[in-house]
């Protein structure tokens, strides 16, 4: 028993009890999250203007018209 006791205290003798850090769990995650290059950005897409907007829409209306319109895919108009 005291080879046990002796061998224990030799473990615990470096270990220190005092578990203040200076930065809390949300500091590192911030941290760890300013160091990933793999985190999502929100795309900020630009407004292309009413005009080139309503060419756009006319565009791929008639691009949608000139296909089959008798296809199972529950469009129609």
């Amino acid at each position: 028993m005291d080879l046990i006791n002796s061998e224990f205290e030799s473990m615990v003798a470096g270990l220190s009890l005092d578990q203040s850090t200076p930065n809390t769990y949300l500091d590192d995650l911030e941290k760890s999250e300013a160091l990933d290059e793999n985190h999502f950005q929100e795309p900020n897409p630009s407004w292309p203007g009413v005009r080139k907007f309503l060419i756009s829409a006319r565009i791929a209306i008639k691009r949608w018209l000139r296909h089959d319109n008798d296809r199972d895919d529950g469009v129609q108009l």
